[in-house]
């Protein structure tokens, strides 16, 4: 084989250039797309063969010498081969074919190549985040289903506002991760388009079958177009773009979780193993892996702008800025990511709700008001309007007086009342029935309220569509899974 690479350029590139750019993108793809590559070139060894463009023996020994490529093999020949992985197993499996087989790799490109490899390294690492968000799902609802009849204060603008519970509120985040989920499913399948076959932009003049080698190699589908098969990296932008929406998500629970279990509320403690310390200030119990999940959130919106900077303004065609430099950071999302839900997994396992303090917290405050506004106007015929005014003169003078929601005044609503020019026999009864924090939640009935049965049914529901969910993603994975033995059938070898 000859030393030359092209035609037009004699020399290997300088030590700058392999130093800064050259070798670490060669050791990355080599440890992480190495396998995609050899499942590429053997899909391809198959339709040379179909193409009757190399003999069937030949194929054959051209995919035991692709089989038997190592990492080590790759690194041994990354300065003979400019550094470059592609040409680094070209050489290798010239040396190690017993003859020249001269028609291979005849009517190809690297671009579609690299493009294809690159795509099937994301749809792994989307299958495997899934995986981790369905484990998240999991521990949620189980954490709600236990926690579904204990009251607990609920706040609207950073104020006390309504009675909810931990299961209803962990259904809302359920409900909102499985659709993180079905959305990434939708994406999944959106991208899932072979681009083998596109050539350099313009497409390639034997007559390949795109569609067997998309079916080869695990795709649903081969990409319509050459060009957008070289030139759009939109599904690395499209993950990325998954991946911020959900880590916005998890940041709203953990700066719950975080406010929740600070000492102003105690409302849950986890267990040692994911609890801190303060070196100085002994009585302290803190919980910085709710600080270190929040924090990885931020790190998914920076590489989703990341993937977009690196694609704006750039001709639309197959770029080394696009292919390589603007999807530097998409592997480093996925880890960060896989990181934050393996975390909260372990947190949402371990939590467990103190009872009595969510209980206390909730005589504390006069959730009642709503439920007194309600009763005055359905059942003292007080105009709902001035039900509110009169139901807040109540609050406004038990806070003044110092009575807490518990130590009923019905002379007080009796008076608020009458300044108003309504009457309300039933005052005691209306504000114990009001402010009783135990059948505050069987108040609720409308459907998905925090009533403990709406939860339950939204739980069940939920459960199911978690077990759809993840039907649907084992069959994506058993797709993946099942590429080599596609590939040994349609080269003979099984």
């Amino acid at each position: 084989m000859s030393d030359r690479w092209s035609g037009r350029v004699s020399g290997g590139p300088g030590r700058l250039l392999r130093e800064e750019v050259l070798d670490p993108q060669f050791r990355h793809e080599v440890a992480h797309l190495l396998p995609s590559y050899v499942a590429i070139e053997l899909a391809l060894v198959a339709e040379y063969v179909r193409m009757a463009v190399i003999r069937p023996e030949e194929g054959r020994a051209l995919a035991a010498a692709l089989r038997s490529i190592t990492a080590a093999d790759m690194e041994d020949r990354r300065q003979e081969c400019l550094s470059d992985l592609a040409l680094a197993m070209e050489r290798l499996v010239g040396e190690r074919s017993a003859s020249a087989v001269p028609a291979w790799h005849v009517d190809r490109s690297r671009n579609d190549l690299q493009a294809c490899a690159q795509l099937m390294a994301g749809r792994r690492l989307l299958v495997e985040l899934a995986a981790d968000l369905d484990g998240l799902i999991e521990a949620v609802l189980g954490n709600a289903a236990r926690s579904a009849e204990l009251p607990m204060p609920g706040h609207t603008h950073f104020q006390a506002a309504q009675i909810m519970s931990p299961g209803f509120y962990l259904a809302a985040l359920a409900d909102r991760l499985l659709r993180r989920s079905s959305r990434m499913l939708a994406t999944f399948d959106e991208i899932d388009a072979c681009p083998l076959g596109s050539g350099a932009m313009s497409g390639q003049e034997l007559g390949w079958d795109r569609d067997r080698l998309a079916t080869l190699l695990g795709f649903a589908r081969a990409e319509p177009l050459a060009l957008n098969g070289v030139a759009s990296r939109e599904w690395a932008a499209e993950l990325t773009a998954e991946l911020s929406l959900l880590g916005s998500l998890l940041s709203r629970f953990c700066t719950d979780l975080l406010t929740w279990g600070g000492a102003g509320h105690g409302f849950f403690d986890l267990p040692d193993a994911l609890s801190g310390i303060s070196a100085a200030m002994p009585q302290k119990r803190n919980f910085p892996v709710l600080e270190r999940v929040r924090g990885r959130t931020a790190h998914l919106a920076a590489f989703h702008v990341d993937v977009l900077l690196g694609q704006r303004n750039t001709p639309y065609t197959n770029l080394v800025e696009v292919s390589k430099e603007a999807g530097t950071h998409v592997r480093a999302a996925f880890e960060t990511g896989r990181s934050a839900l393996l975390l909260l997994t372990e947190v949402l396992r371990g939590l467990e709700w103190r009872e009595e303090r969510l209980r206390a917290a909730c005589s504390e405050e006069f959730f009642g008001g709503f439920s007194l506004a309600n009763a005055l106007t359905l059942r003292a015929g007080v105009p709902w309007r001035t039900a509110q005014v009169i139901a807040g003169a109540y609050v406004t003078r038990s806070l003044a007086d110092g009575r807490p929601p518990g130590a009923h005044a019905p002379g007080v609503l009796r008076e608020a009342a009458g300044e108003h020019g309504y009457a309300v026999p039933e005052a005691g009864t209306l504000l114990a029935e009001a402010f009783d924090v135990e059948t505050a939640l069987e108040r609720l009935t409308s459907a998905g309220s925090a009533n403990p049965r709406q939860v339950l049914a939204a739980l069940a529901d939920q459960a199911g569509r978690r077990e759809r969910s993840s039907a649907r993603w084992a069959a994506r994975a058993r797709t993946l899974a099942g590429v080599p033995a596609g590939l040994d059938r349609a080269l003979g070898l099984t």
